[in-house]
């Protein structure tokens, strides 16, 4: 189990341990941000989007942003770009076309496909991009975002090299049916063990992480007698948490919205109505999405129709208030209380989790 400790750091050998990767949150997550990641020893990810037809705004801006993210990244590894992107791919066509030949010009680093409307759309996006790495020696690994067990398993049977294992306490979109990455992470590990798969397959946990304490928690998430060996997790994603970081172009009110929030048990619920009201409803139905209970949510409860919120939005966005903006949001939102550079928050992280294993050690 040792050399599953190290599988990350032997295909990213910029980061440091325990590895961390900030969310793709499209949006939010910019070259701004993750280039401070990467440079901080993380792994840096852009939201590069869903629409991948060939004139796409989406994609235009994400060329650029993965231009200015070599301009700063360029020393690190010269031969590759040390960031991935991440795409929501529930609508798939254009992909293997458009979207391949851009991040293999840019020779990304990482690939993450995440919400595909059934598993199997996942399949020709893969092995487009294996192919393309296999012609032009590109070394790129691919990220595939999973909720369920057996979605983690279609993943690596289709050929991803990471699997992303979100929990429910994850903030944003996921999956309407899930778990908890302490009953996931486990079955996940268990099950690539089981199809011989483990050695050359790495987990990463996503979901409600967002301190040194949640991060060992992920990473120790199989019975051990040395949690420094056999671990559940070989790395972990924090979303909410970068939300909060510097770096993050995220609006001042959303931000100040997570560094005042608490209790993420009653304070955030997971929802289909969070799109609903922001006329962002495009997500197959087996997904929902954690945000922050906001004023139209409350609304809802009070017997308001969608017709009458969606106005209401529409009326606030025309004023330039943000105030109706749904708030995405893990259920640790309690846990963040201060806004901090993506450098301090990646150390901070990881000095915590090597004070936490310090005092398991001693039990």
């Amino acid at each position: 189990m040792a050399h599953q400790k190290h599988l990350l750091q032997k295909w990213f050998p910029h980061t440091s341990t325990p590895f961390i990767a900030n969310a793709p949150m499209f949006g939010f997550a910019d070259s701004h941000l993750a280039t401070a990641v990467t440079k901080a020893g993380g792994l840096g990810f852009i939201g590069g989007g869903f629409d991948f037809a060939k004139e796409s705004d989406q994609l235009t801006k994400l060329d650029d942003q993965l231009s200015k993210a070599r301009a700063e990244l360029g020393a690190i590894a010269p031969n590759k770009l040390s960031i991935g992107v991440g795409f929501i791919t529930f609508k798939p066509t254009g992909f293997v076309e458009n979207v391949i030949p851009l991040i293999q010009s840019h020779r990304l680093a990482a690939v993450w496909l995440s919400f595909p409307e059934f598993d199997a759309d996942h399949l020709p996006l893969i092995e487009g991009i294996r192919q393309a790495r296999e012609k032009s020696n590109w070394d790129v690994k691919i990220f595939v975002q999973t909720g369920t067990v057996a979605a983690a398993m279609e993943a690596v049977k289709q050929g991803a090299d990471v699997v992303v294992v979100q929990g429910s306490d994850a903030g944003g979109h996921q999956w309407a049916q899930g778990a908890s990455l302490i009953s996931l992470v486990p079955e996940v590990r268990d099950s690539l063990v089981e199809a011989g798969v483990a050695s050359h397959t790495a987990i990463l946990a996503a979901g409600g992480i967002v301190d040194g304490r949640g991060c060992v928690a992920a990473l120790g998430l199989v019975p051990s007698d040395d949690i420094l060996l056999k671990i559940g997790a070989d790395g972990v994603v924090m979303g909410t948490r970068f939300v909060a970081a510097t770096e993050c172009p995220a609006p001042s009110l959303i931000k100040q919205a997570i560094l005042s929030g608490s209790d993420g048990a009653t304070s955030t619920v997971k929802s289909i109505r969070h799109d609903v009201f922001q006329s962002t409803d495009v997500f197959p139905r087996q997904y929902d999405g954690r945000a922050v209970i906001g004023i139209s949510y409350d609304e809802s409860k009070s017997g308001a129709s969608d017709e009458e919120i969606i106005q209401r939005y529409k009326d606030a966005i025309k004023n330039g208030d943000d105030y109706r903006r749904t708030v995405w949001a893990g259920a640790s939102i309690g846990g963040i209380k201060e806004e901090l550079s993506a450098s301090d928050l990646i150390k901070g992280v990881q000095q915590e989790v090597k004070s936490v294993v310090n005092r398991l050690k001693s039990i």
